[in-house]
């Protein structure tokens, strides 16, 4: 398993990049989870305006950050051997992504 807490908001894309090509590398087909935590857009929507305020925030302290879309990351996740297999809300309008590594899978290098 790997775990990711409030990261992929705070650097650029390239770290999400990393992260699930890492994951795509390193866990086991089938059992391997990789679980993110942190805020979401989901389909272009971010909600509740807490959250597009720290977006706004973030965006300005360095214009690679920001608050990142679930399908944005779902289609990393593909190309990595990674789907997406359940969404949870968490407290203070964050959320858990888990992803699990496919049984096979071709992953890009």
């Amino acid at each position: 398993m790997i775990y990711s807490s409030n990261v992929l908001h705070i650097s650029p894309w390239e770290c999400a990049e990393g992260l699930f090509k890492g994951a795509g590398h390193l866990l086991p087909p089938s059992s391997g989870l990789l679980l993110i935590y942190g805020p979401f857009a989901v389909d272009g929507v971010l909600s509740p305006e807490s959250n597009r305020s720290f977006d706004r925030s973030l965006r300005g302290r360095d214009p690679r950050w920001g608050i990142r879309d679930v399908a944005d990351l779902v289609r990393l996740a593909t190309s990595n051997g990674l789907q997406l297999v359940s969404t949870h809300e968490m407290p203070a309008n964050n959320k858990l992504l888990v992803f699990q590594k496919k049984r096979s899978s071709s992953v890009t290098k």
